[in-house]
């Protein structure tokens, strides 16, 4: 049995043998078949027995030598050629390789829209104490009664083996991005001709959660803290928003705090979550859309589907360096595809419905998950009729100085009003991964005396 199959005849088997969530800590057999067979993520260790997906060899180990800190990323893999295009002409050749959403868009914005594909590189690499904690959360982790949180889990991933949807969840809102984080970068919401105002702003993440040497007792249910600041355009300039992101969202829910140059006042945000608008999104964009998807996964039942083999966007270099300038990147409808990577990988599929008697714009959601990073990589959301509604991609790298596999842009397609929301563009220099932030930065009194100075 392939192993690809093995993995998901286990998940199948747990599933069956229980009437609820099957809890996912493992025993010591498995764990051994986790070092084993599988990488510390979970993910296959070999590659394809058609040798287009490779084995996983370690990822990027070393930082290229012509790397420096604070500049773009040198793509390690400049030299790879092109291996095909995939347009509406030709998909049905690939078709079994493609998402309902990627024919979607490769249909609707025929011909400009295309699907550059290049040999796959599993260039995916964390440090060895990340790898250590998966090991750990393997046998330990469980969720917690109602799947809206985990316990005896730590910074990182907390199942590399899923029982089932919600796990796999969890995996990506939990996993691995650094201990802190410090960029700019813009969001740009193009009209149908391809204008656009950019929104420039300032990110800064204290990950509590992958805090090294804490214990989940002592991060106080807080996953992350996020603080946002807008340096342009100038009606906007100044306005501050803070975000305690908490990891049990139904007993103890996300705390969010907004300054407002004109109010002066840093006043508490009651509705940022679920289906609610991403602010500066104009409607393109749900909250729980932001980073593919986060907050509490109890609006949905999850089903996990197994795994595929999929073109997905990865590598990202040439992309980052490009949306440098967001001129570079957008186009009308769609980005510039020229600049995109797009490399055949293993991902798990969940599929979640939202559950009767509650209220989201999006009544079915598809997630496909990177087996090498639990990084979401693709998602399609569907409205109440069951149409597909928007298509997300997030284009990721690995930011081999720590190493972390993160977004380098992340966008969202509205099939419907023909525009799209992206941001990561218009970077000034890359993610600062050590910028030397103390909790106490991140309270509502820090927020209020930064936002007035």
């Amino acid at each position: 049995m392939k192993l690809s199959k093995l993995v998901t005849a286990l998940a199948v088997l747990t599933l069956s043998t229980s009437s609820g969530l099957t809890l996912a800590k493992v025993d010591e057999a498995t764990a051994k078949r986790l070092k084993n067979d599988l990488t510390p993520v979970g993910a296959e260790r070999y590659g394809n027995s058609e040798g287009t997906i490779p084995a996983w060899d370690g990822g990027i180990k070393e930082v290229p030598a012509n790397f420096e800190e604070g500049e773009f990323h040198p793509d390690p893999f400049e030299t790879d050629k092109m291996l095909f295009q995939i347009n509406k002409d030709n998909m049905a050749k690939y078709e079994k390789n493609l998402t309902d959403g990627q024919k979607a868009l490769l249909t609707q914005y025929a011909p400009g829209y295309h699907i550059p594909v290049y040999p796959t590189h599993r260039s995916a690499s964390y440090p060895d104490w990340i790898y250590e904690k998966l090991g750990e959360n393997a046998l330990t982790a469980e969720l917690q009664e109602n799947a809206n949180g985990v316990k005896e889990t730590i910074a990182t991933s907390p199942f590399p083996i899923p029982n089932n949807g919600v796990e796999a969840i969890w995996n990506h809102i939990l996993r691995f991005r650094g201990e802190q984080a410090d960029f700019k970068s813009a969001i740009v919401t193009p009209t149908k001709d391809g204008s656009y105002n950019p929104i420039l702003t300032n990110y800064s993440y204290y990950f509590a959660y992958a805090e090294p040497g804490i214990t989940l007792s002592e991060i106080d249910n807080k996953i992350f803290y996020l603080k946002t600041k807008i340096n342009s355009p100038a009606k906007l300039a100044g306005t501050l928003t803070l975000v305690h992101e908490t990891l049990d969202q139904v007993r103890s829910p996300r705390k969010a705090w907004r300054y407002q140059a004109g109010e002066r006042r840093l006043r508490r945000v009651p509705n940022l979550e679920y289906g609610t608008d991403l602010p500066s999104s104009e409607s393109l964009r749900t909250v729980d859309q932001k980073d593919m998807y986060n907050g509490a996964p109890n609006q949905y039942q999850w089903s996990l589907k197994g795994k595929k083999e999929i073109y997905i966007p990865y590598n990202s270099y040439k992309l980052n360096k490009a949306s440098e300038d967001a001129a570079k990147v957008i186009s009308p409808k769609h980005i510039n595809q020229d600049l995109t990577r797009y490399e055949l990988h293993r991902v798990w599929e969940v599929e979640g419905l939202l559950r009767d008697g509650l209220n989201h714009i999006y009544h079915k959601r598809r997630f496909f998950f990177d087996e090498d990073t639990w990084q979401i990589v693709l998602t399609e959301d569907f409205d109440e009729k069951g149409d597909l509604w928007r298509v997300s991609e997030a284009h990721s790298m690995n930011f081999y100085q720590i190493p972390v596999t993160w977004t380098t842009v992340e966008l969202t397609y509205d099939l419907k009003s023909e525009r799209y929301y992206v941001e990561g563009v218009d970077k000034q220099g890359t993610i600062d991964f050590n910028p030397d932030f103390k909790r106490r930065e991140f309270t509502t009194s820090a927020a209020r005396r930064e936002a007035k100075r």
